[in-house]
């Protein structure tokens, strides 16, 4: 312990010797509050973030099982507005937590605020975790309100709780992780946009998510097994109607892969400053 005294005002001050303004091994304050910014962001226009997906959701719902005469279809032995659930629900994952950190990155470049992230005292691994886990949580949000909703007119019923949940996981970090690369090598607001037309787009309808993967035949059904949104609408839908067009172990492994992937690819991209530092 220490006494300190100025001349013009004497003041005493306790100081041990171990007290240090180190922050840690990890800085969990700076972590948490950039963790919490990015929900509330979202949090704060649930009309634009939350409800307009939900509704665009039941919309493309209510399209193919009335319009199409789809409450009278099956799939197997699966009526077809029940196979067709768990592939929108995934969809509305995948688009709305590339949306989430993408927005982020781009808005936050384009209006010059992006020093405010750099500045705190955030590791690359800081940084990439509270963004990843952001871009998660609004595609467990909305999928939360589009299931919601869905149950009240489909008999929606969970096979296995262990695939649900390592999916939607799964998908909404692989998506989340995507839209922080397309945030960072993104200048504006058109390039985010393409990105999200031509690549997220494209392959979130072309999964399967509307038609099951066996019904492809010669070329298609090889690209469609190439396509990694196939394996996480497959594994989702496995998880509430307990039949798959893929085996479960390897869309696991293929999502746990590419998840992994993109975290080290977004990590060296903080670490490095790309696009970010001037």
């Amino acid at each position: 312990m220490t006494i300190e005294t100025t001349e013009n005002n004497p003041v005493t001050v306790n100081r041990d010797a171990g007290d240090t303004n180190h922050i840690g091994l990890v800085n969990w304050l700076g972590l948490y509050t950039l963790l919490a910014k990015e929900i509330k962001r979202f949090l704060k226009v649930p009309a634009q973030t939350i409800f307009a997906p939900m509704m665009t959701t039941l919309l493309f719902l209510a399209i193919f099982t009335l319009a199409f005469g789809g409450s009278g279809r099956y799939v197997g032995e699966v009526s077809f507005s029940a196979f067709l659930a768990p592939g929108l629900i995934m969809m509305s994952v995948i688009q709305n937590s590339f949306a989430n950190t993408s927005s982020s990155l781009v808005i936050a470049k384009v209006q010059g605020n992006i020093v405010d992230v750099l500045m705190p005292p955030l590791s690359a691994l800081e940084l990439t975790v509270a963004y990843a886990f952001s871009g998660l949580a609004r595609g467990l949000v909305v999928a939360l309100a589009v299931a919601t909703c869905m149950w009240l007119f489909i008999d929606l019923r969970v096979h296995s709780w262990g695939a649900v949940i390592y999916f939607v996981i799964g998908a909404g970090l692989m998506l989340s992780l995507l839209g922080v690369i397309g945030g960072i090598i993104s200048d504006k607001f058109d390039h985010i946009a393409a990105v999200t037309n031509f690549v997220v787009m494209p392959l979130s309808f072309l999964s399967g998510t509307f038609y099951s993967i066996e019904r492809l035949t010669g070329i298609w059904y090889e690209i469609s097994h190439l396509n990694p949104f196939f394996y996480m609408i497959d594994g989702f839908r496995y998880g509430f109607i307990g039949t798959s067009d893929s085996t479960l172990l390897k869309g696991a492994l293929v999502v746990g892969v590419l998840d992994l992937i993109l975290f080290a690819v977004v990590w060296a991209l903080f670490k490095r400053g790309y696009k970010l530092k001037a």
